[in-house]
């Protein structure tokens, strides 16, 4: 399903420049996007949770391919070691703010793509105003509770999410349309029907400590580039209720299909999250 056109739309949104058609002219001669998928991308408005290894490559990606507003928040500052992975961000940006940084790799790239800048993190207290303002969100976090703080606010706002976690050589990439149902009325599942509970504190551990293959993130984060540039024009098949996993060791791309419980927290048969109240603790 692909993202309509907001009534307040303003009129230049449909609109190419003769260097947009030529900038563009690779999408816009493929029949699945074309210049009406292209011009849905021009209104498309796309929050980017982090820009570390996965929101990295998937904003230069979205900023490619046209989407015309980009929100990036990420409350962190680029470190040397963060350049391993995180394309968006060069040497002379560390202790830069990674929203600005981002922001500005993102100008040169495409300056038809507005963008803003958000240093702060995501939080209970912001998390629906920001989503809800936009058409897709993308999570490219790197801990669990803003995982799952991200997931409950996407289904409680009524927003497409698309989300992957990396490993040392591993990765895995989502999308949830919770609020959407499958073609037999069953309800789409939530990332609670994939994982219903964050693993135990310090059972994970952090990038820092494990390590990650640099290039894993590229791969991830240009496939959620891919999955929201779907889920904004609608074509082919996504990865709703599929889990792709991806192992760099072997290089096997597999899925796994999950679906809706009917006992998740959120859309299950007796729900128990309304709203953001537990994650404020």
């Amino acid at each position: 399903m692909s993202i309509d056109a907001p009534a307040s739309s303003p009129p230049r949104a449909a609109l190419f420049s003769p260097e947009e058609v030529e900038r563009y002219a690779r999408h816009i001669v493929l029949g699945e996007i074309g210049g009406p998928g292209q011009q849905k991308l021009k209104r498309a408005h796309v929050l980017v949770i982090g820009a570390g290894g996965l929101g990295a490559p998937a904003l230069l990606y979205l900023a490619a391919a046209g989407v015309g507003h980009l929100t990036v928040m990420d409350d962190d500052e680029v470190s040397l070691s963060n350049l391993q992975r995180q394309v968006i961000h060069t040497t002379p940006n560390v202790g830069q703010p990674k929203a600005s940084s981002a922001a500005e790799m993102i100008a040169a790239l495409n300056p038809h793509v507005v963008v803003d800048a958000v240093a702060e993190r995501i939080t209970a207290a912001n998390a629906l105003e920001r989503i809800a303002a936009a058409d897709v969100v993308i999570d490219g976090s790197d801990n669990f509770s803003t995982r799952y703080l991200v997931a409950d606010a996407c289904v409680l706002a009524k927003r497409p999410l698309v989300t992957a976690a990396l490993g040392r050589f591993d990765a895995t990439v989502t999308t949830i349309r919770a609020h959407e149902a499958r073609a037999n009325g069953t309800p789409n599942p939530t990332y609670r029907c994939l994982f219903p509970e964050p693993p135990p504190p310090g059972t994970v551990p952090t990038c820092a400590e494990a390590g990650i293959l640099g290039a894993l993130a590229g791969i991830a984060g240009s496939l959620i580039a891919l999955e929201a540039i779907r889920a904004v024009v609608g074509f082919g098949e996504g990865l709703v209720g599929r889990l792709l996993m991806i192992d760099t060791l072997t290089m096997r791309f597999e899925t796994l299909d999950y679906a809706w419980d009917p006992d998740n927290p959120l859309t299950g048969e007796a729900p128990t999250i309304h709203d953001l109240s537990a994650h404020r603790r």
